[in-house]
């Protein structure tokens, strides 16, 4: 499914001419196909609101048969027509394709980068992929990283991207700085550093690269500092956390009887631990998985709303027929 994702992305980048808008595009098709698996959903938990009291009818009465209890349970589902398991189902389809799209934006920021540093091996100033604020797609949109790719970047990506890259270059016909021994096989680590103690000798990789004096903040785990040439504002991290949260706000839960507390409590739990993951992750990894990440909680936030608004007048309608109808 990476490749597939990957496929599609570079795809819609030939028309476009920028990840960032594609990404953009590509999250609103993706949601537009998930729409009737979510309106199924909202459904089918609206349902279980309404049958709520029986539910906890049948859970005091047969409080001490769970074999009987889970049988009547199945048997009013079945009478009313309600699938349990379709409220997981977004979810179930969501979480699969965020994991492939990391693994597919990671594969693509991983050829980008590579490419960028080949481009500065050559005293170049590396052609960057930009969107509205953000300097560099493929680094995070934060003050404290800089838009020129860095050490600890470098050292996720694996031999054989680093391999195709150079052997493509070369074959081009392009020079490479000939202290370098380029043998990403055998010595991937000891080749990154060779590269990257040569582009500090560069006084433009310096420059790109370098730290705001007197800027520099220690935190519990690590210590950040403010880069002259930074990649962004550090809006996107924010906008996911801030989306995620409104994500959970929005999204319907289950109905919970005193039975079910423990559930509410892990529910509430979860409502501040996304949007704090969220926050984490979209820091520390490149903008244009966060870009995804963020359009993709807006778009479900407006579907929710949209849906929502829609059941609801559906059912007052509904009503009111019905109550034309006993008059």
């Amino acid at each position: 499914m990476n490749e597939f994702l990957k496929g599609i992305l570079d795809g819609i980048n030939s028309v476009i001419g920028n990840y960032g808008w594609s990404i953009v595009v590509f999250t609103l098709l993706l949601r537009i196909v998930l729409f009737p698996f979510d309106y199924k959903s909202r459904v089918s938990m609206r349902k279980t609101t309404k049958l709520q009291p029986q539910l906890n009818a049948l859970q005091k009465k047969y409080a001490n048969d769970k074999e009987k209890l889970n049988r009547k349970m199945s048997e009013l589902y079945k009478k009313e027509k309600i699938n349990p398991l379709s409220s997981c189902l977004p979810m179930l389809l969501t979480l699969p394709i965020l994991f492939a799209m990391w693994t597919a934006l990671r594969i693509i920021a991983n050829e980008q980068m590579v490419n960028q540093v080949f481009t500065i091996l050559q005293g170049q100033a590396p052609v960057m992929e930009g969107w509205l604020w953000v300097k560099n797609l493929w680094m995070p949109d934060s003050p404290f990283a800089a838009a020129w790719p860095d050490l600890n970047s470098l050292q996720l990506i694996p031999a054989d991207i680093w391999q195709n890259a150079y052997q493509a270059i070369t074959a081009q016909g392009v020079v490479l700085p000939a202290e370098i021994t380029y043998d990403f096989a055998n010595n991937l680590q000891g080749t990154i550093q060779a590269i990257y103690a040569y582009m500090e000798k560069m006084p433009e990789y310096v420059t790109a690269t370098s730290n705001v004096p007197g800027w520099s903040f220690n935190l519990l785990l690590t210590q950040v500092d403010l880069k002259t040439m930074y990649n962004g504002f550090f809006i996107l991290p924010i906008l996911a956390a801030a989306t995620q949260y409104l994500m959970t706000v929005l999204q319907p839960t289950q109905p919970t009887g005193t039975e079910n507390q423990q559930a509410a409590g892990t529910g509430n739990f979860m409502k501040w631990f996304f949007p704090i993951f969220s926050l984490f992750i979209c820091s520390s990894y490149n903008a244009a998985f966060s870009l995804y990440w963020v359009m993709g909680n807006i778009i479900a936030a407006v579907q929710n709303v949209g849906i929502n608004w829609y059941l609801d007048n559906k059912e007052k309608r509904e009503a009111t027929i019905g109550e034309g109808t006993v008059k």
